[in-house]
C-alpha cells in the first residue's frame, strides 16, 4: 500500500475509522483540534456519528453511554481536557467497557501552554480517577506508529473490555510524515460482546452496565477480577525498543518525540567513540521494568530524557532496582529538549558530573 503524507492528529482519526470506529464524542482544545474536525468530516460516511459534547465532562460520559451498546467508541483531548475526562474514566474502567482515548498533550500544569509536553505522564500510567483502576498506554514515537497503535488499541480494548490510552504531543499531534495504512497488522481473536446493551429482543435478560457495588465483600471481588486483568496485560501486552545497548555504558531511557531526540543523540555520541544506547517504553503502562532491571552489565549510567520535569524517572528506578545511578535531563512547560543538551549531559555524566 502507497504512503500518504498526513498531519498526526488527522492521521488518528484515519486509523481510528480504519479500525471500525464508529462513534466520536469531543471538545476542541489544541494542539489535538484538528482530531476531531477529522472525524467531524469523515465518521458521517462511513455510517458513523460525530458529536462535540458541551464539555469534556459530557464527552466521556456519553463514551461511557455508547461503549455499552458494544460498539467501537473513542474521544480525544489535550491535558487539562483529560484531566476532566477523569472521573469518566475511571466509571468506565469499573464498568468494564471498551474504548479509545488519545491525549496529544500540552504544557501544564493547569491551562499551561498549546506547545507539546510529556507532562502528563503520571496522570496517564498511574490515573486521575478513583479507585484501584489500570489503562494501557500506548506511547508511539512516531506518526505511523502512532497509526498503528490506534488501530490496535481498539482490539486491545475489546479484548480486555478496558479503555487504552494513546499518548501523544502536541508536536507529534501537528508534524506531518508519511503514513500507511497497513492490512498485516496483528489480529486478535475477540471475544463476544453478549454484554452489551443492544436491547434484548424478548430472548434474554436485559444486561445491566454499572460501577456500583454496594456491598464491601462484593466490590472487593470485582477488584480482584479486574486485577487479574491487569495482571494479564503485565504478561501479554508490553512494548519496548532498544538501540545500540549490547555494549553501552549509559543507556538513555526516553519516549515518544523526546526518543527521537534522543536517538539523534546517540548517533551523534556513537560517531564520537562514546558507548551510548536507547531503551525507549513503546507501552508506559504495562512498563517495560524487565528491560530496566536486566541491562547488559556495561551500562554504569541511565539518563532520563523527559519534556517534562521529570515524570518518567520513577518508573526507571522502579525497574533499576538501585543497581546504577539514574539522572535527569529535560525541558518542560513546552520547550523542547535539543540532542546537544542530552549530548553535553552525557558528557557530564561520563566524565564524573550528576
Amino acid at each position: 500500500m502507497s504512503k500518504v503524507l498526513m498531519k498526526g492528529n488527522e492521521a488518528i482519526g484515519a486509523a481510528a475509522i480504519a479500525a471500525g470506529c464508529k462513534y466520536f464524542f469531543g471538545y476542541p482544545i489544541t494542539p489535538q483540534s484538528e482530531l476531531p474536525e477529522y472525524m467531524s468530516a469523515h465518521l458521517p460516511r462511513v455510517g458513523g456519528v460525530y458529536l462535540q459534547a458541551e464539555s469534556e465532562v459530557a464527552a466521556i460520559n456519553m463514551v461511557y453511554g455508547a461503549a455499552g451498546t458494544g460498539k467501537r467508541v473513542m474521544t480525544s483531548s489535550s491535558s487539562p481536557g483529560i484531566a476532566l475526562k477523569q472521573e469518566g474514566i475511571s466509571y468506565i474502567a469499573g464498568a468494564e467497557l471498551p474504548c479509545v482515548i488519545v491525549n496529544i498533550v500540552r504544557g501544564g500544569p493547569g491551562l499551561g501552554s498549546i506547545q507539546p509536553a510529556q507532562s502528563d505522564y503520571n496522570q496517564s500510567t498511574r490515573g486521575g480517577g478513583d479507585g484501584d483502576y489500570r489503562l494501557l498506554v500506548y506511547a508511539p514515537g512516531s506518526i505511523q506508529e502512532m497509526v498503528d497503535l490506534v488501530q490496535i488499541a481498539f482490539d486491545k480494548a475489546d479484548y480486555y473490555r478496558n479503555p487504552v490510552m494513546v499518548l501523544g504531543d502536541g508536536m507529534m499531534g501537528q508534524m506531518m510524515e508519511p503514513v500507511e495504512f497497513k492490512d498485516d497488522l496483528p489480529k486478535m481473536e475477540l471475544p463476544e460482546k453478549d454484554w452489551a446493551t443492544t436491547g434484548t429482543k424478548g430472548q434474554r435478560k436485559p444486561n445491566v452496565i454499572n460501577s456500583l457495588y454496594l456491598a464491601a465483600e462484593e466490590l472487593e471481588q470485582h477488584n480482584i477480577r479486574l486485577q487479574k486483568k491487569y495482571d494479564e496485560m503485565k504478561q501479554n501486552e508490553v512494548r519496548y525498543e532498544e538501540y545500540q545497548i549490547e555494549d553501552a555504558e549509559l543507556v538513555i531511557a526516553a519516549y515518544g518525540t523526546t526518543a527521537r531526540i534522543a536517538k539523534a543523540a546517540v548517533d551523534q555520541l556513537r560517531e564520537a567513540g562514546i558507548k551510548v544506547g536507547l531503551f525507549r517504553p513503546i507501552t508506559v503502562w504495562p512498563y517495560p521494568y524487565d528491560v530496566v532491571k536486566n541491562l547488559p552489565e556495561s551500562v554504569k549510567h541511565i539518563l532520563c530524557v523527559e519534556m517534562s520535569m521529570g515524570q518518567m524517572i520513577d518508573d526507571v528506578r522502579i525497574g533499576n532496582e538501585g543497581q546504577r545511578p539514574v539522572h535527569f535531563v529535560g525541558r518542560s512547560g513546552g520547550m523542547i529538549p535539543t540532542p546537544q543538551l542530552v549530548v553535553d549531559k552525557v558528557n557530564e555524566i561520563l566524565n564524573g558530573g550528576k
